[in-house]
């Protein structure tokens, strides 16, 4: 009896892994490069344009701020040895104001700056998305790996799809 219980347990674990095996040689593999795709996504010049001067314009007020505390820090050092303790204090209290404010606005630029590019790039991304998974399932594809985040370190065979992305894209 407890030979028989063997053999049906090795028909089942045989039938399991041949299933396996055969549902694992249906997947079909693909792969692309979203950095590539991004590149010639239509709509991205223009959102890099609206990023650079939006960054350009925060980097200005950066230095305008930076050399507004250069000069009061340089005045400070000129006149500290002619002033009261109690002028040097408001001095010394007045620059470190002014060091905290650029800090903080350095920290809403890049905030701001953040935000604009996720406003911007998501609709592409949601476009590029959505061609993705249409050509994926038009082409059976069980996996779509991005080979451009380097999580994806050897692949052999699978196919790249970035050109049926772009053709579904309408991009050349």
């Amino acid at each position: 009896m407890n030979r028989k219980l063997q053999l049906f347990a090795l028909v089942v674990c045989a039938l399991a892994i041949s299933t396996n095996l055969s549902a694992q040689s249906k997947a079909k593999y693909a792969h692309l490069n979203s950095s590539d795709l991004m590149q010639v996504m239509p709509g991205r010049d223009s959102a890099q344009k609206v990023l650079e001067t939006l960054n350009a314009q925060l980097e200005d007020e950066l230095k305008s701020m930076y050399a507004e505390y250069q000069n009061k820090a340089d005045q400070f050092q000129k006149e500290q040895a002619t002033m009261s303790q109690a002028m040097q204090q408001t001095k010394l209290q007045d620059l470190q104001d002014l060091k905290k404010r650029i800090e903080t606005f350095q920290e809403q630029a890049q905030g701001e700056l953040q935000e604009k590019q996720e406003e911007l790039l998501k609709p592409l991304v949601d476009k590029a998305k959505a061609a993705i998974a249409k050509v994926a399932k038009e082409n059976g594809y069980t996996y779509v790996f991005d080979s451009a985040v380097g999580a994806l370190l050897y692949y052999e065979g699978g196919d790249d799809i970035i050109e049926l992305v772009k053709k579904e894209l309408k991009i050349k």
